[in-house]
């Protein structure tokens, strides 16, 4: 998809519902396993993959943080029309995380159980989340590869593909899950395998598409290489893209801890909520990468105005959805939570949280809007210092209301972390375009 041209709000909407419903399948591997380990693995089991997924979520999120700014710099040169640029960026960020993949695929095998030592994961549960920790590292490679050709497509404007593959390997997670907890009796290890082999489908099948219909992107697997100069502007777009997508789950390991401290039940009805949460905030995210596509093609292509006028067409889809988000999770808690567990007191927990955090819903979707911009004209320093102010102030509130309010203290750091974001972003977004758009 071209959107250099044409109906902008048409082209967001179109490149963002199949977005939507990618990151939502990516988001059922997890949910998933915690529902089916929570219905027939008791709240032990379901405690302990709550408590390793923030582990995960540091490692995947870095990576995709990487690619989410390398696809910025190939919407750049797929809107001037750069096709061999496109193509030379697509192997070093493959080469780049080949390599990336191995080293903590190593670490993962090695450090599992002394990263939940450190974390404060109660012992009950130490030996089953290690064994799930150490499970999914080993899929670490085929979560890279996807993550880059979803993101080259992406940045082609093909948001579709990625989707048919991604729905694929979630029936067949979904498949293995009952498989392998239910009639296997494996536990946290038949959860972890599910998800590898999942993983491992959606990314095998998304490089042998590209490889085989997809020109722009495809190279020489046999010559595989880095191009130094693509490397030094590949970093400079994707550190600061990877620190700020790994700020979020470096914060919430600090806020685990916290949590982890409250007991079995409350790690319980975290990792429920969180589950929900991270579906429920999946549209907002996904207008903004969305609009970061969109406004990073457009400037390759110099068009500032068009810019502009996609930028505000994507913050007003950014409110509507956060309205509708906002009033799904406080009206559906109890049956939500249900999905995860019987237990009445994890359910309860779970409900007093959502009933505190539907608020803050809205104002996320508003400073995602905002980061989809920054992302877009390549201010990527400005997002991680987005993301780093919301959760810095959030786990520091975290640690501070949690031991004495319980779980409401998680919802009321929350909506503090997000108002202390925008406070500072909206301004500084209207300072931008005062300076280098409207000059």
């Amino acid at each position: 998809m071209d959107m250099t041209k044409g109906n902008s709000f048409k082209q967001i909407i179109a490149f963002t519902i199949p977005l939507i419903l990618g990151n939502v399948f990516q988001l059922t591997y997890n949910m998933v396993d915690s529902i089916v380990i929570g219905h027939f693995a008791g709240s032990e089991a379901l405690a302990s993959v709550g408590t390793s997924d923030p582990i995960m979520s540091l490692i995947i999120l870095g990576v995709s943080g990487m690619c989410i700014g390398a696809g910025v710099l190939m919407s750049e040169f797929f809107g001037s029309g750069q096709i061999e640029k496109l193509r030379e960026e697509m192997r070093t960020l493959t080469f780049m995380g080949i390599v990336f993949s191995a080293v903590v695929l190593i670490f993962g095998l090695f450090f599992s159980r002394q990263i939940l030592i450190w974390i404060k994961a109660p012992a009950s549960i130490l030996s089953m989340a290690t064994i799930y920790l150490r499970i999914i590292f080993m899929g670490m490679p085929f979560t890279v590869l996807y993550n880059i050709y979803s993101s080259g497509l992406r940045s082609i404007g093909n948001s579709t593909t990625p989707l048919k593959y991604l729905a694929i390997s979630s029936v067949m997670n979904m498949v293995l899950d009952v498989l392998f907890i239910y009639f296997f009796h494996l536990n946290v290890l038949g959860a972890a395998l599910a998800t590898v082999l999942a993983e491992a489908f959606s990314a095998i099948l998304c490089i042998l598409y590209t490889e085989k219909n997809i020109e722009y992107l495809r190279f020489d697997w046999k010559n595989l290489s880095i191009n130094k100069d693509l490397v030094n502007q590949t970093l400079s777009y994707g550190f600061f893209s990877a620190l700020q997508q790994a700020a979020q789950p470096i914060g919430k390991l600090f806020i685990q801890g916290t949590v982890n401290s409250l007991g079995v039940a409350s790690i319980a009805a975290f990792n429920a909520v969180g589950k929900i949460e991270d579906i429920g905030l999946v549209p907002g995210r996904t207008i903004a990468n969305a609009a970061t596509t969109f406004i990073a093609q457009n400037k390759g292509a110099q068009k500032k105005e068009r810019m502009e006028k996609g930028y505000r067409q994507a913050m007003f889809m950014e409110v509507v959805t956060g309205i509708v988000i906002s009033m799904s999770l406080f009206f559906f808690r109890n049956p939500l939570m249900s999905l995860f567990t019987k237990d009445q007191n994890i359910i309860s927990e779970g409900a007093i949280y959502f009933s505190i955090m539907f608020v803050a819903y809205m104002i996320s979707n508003f400073s995602n809007g905002q980061q989809g911009y920054f992302r877009g004209v390549g201010l990527m320093k400005t997002t991680f210092l987005g993301t780093l102010t919301q959760i810095t102030i959030r786990a520091c509130t975290t640690f501070i209301l949690v031991p004495m309010i319980g779980i409401k203290g998680i919802g009321f750091a929350c909506m503090i972390g997000w108002l202390c974001q925008i406070s500072w972003q909206f301004p500084y977004r209207a300072y931008i375009y005062k300076k280098y758009y409207k000059a």
